[in-house]
């Protein structure tokens, strides 16, 4: 049995990361939980910073409501 790869969308890794950070999270479980390399997820949490969809709070990464109504939006939409 061969090795399946399978790239998920920028969207998908953007929903996994407000998931996991939904109740605050350390960039170490949003790379593990997201399935990430460390060089992407700071890729990504500086995108998301910089669009307000997620806030840093000292090492601690936490959803904002912007987040969260993107999320509701994505679902709406059946993205995820």
């Amino acid at each position: 049995m061969g090795v399946v790869n399978i790239r998920r969308s920028r969207i998908d890794i953007t929903l996994d990361i407000l998931k996991i950070a939904s109740n605050g999270a350390k960039k170490t479980e949003i790379v593990y939980g997201a399935n990430l390399n460390s060089n992407i997820t700071n890729k990504y949490l500086d995108m998301l910073k910089q669009k307000e969809l997620i806030k840093q709070q000292e090492n601690i990464f936490v959803t904002t409501d912007k987040g969260k109504e993107y999320q509701e939006l994505a679902k709406g939409l059946e993205l995820k």
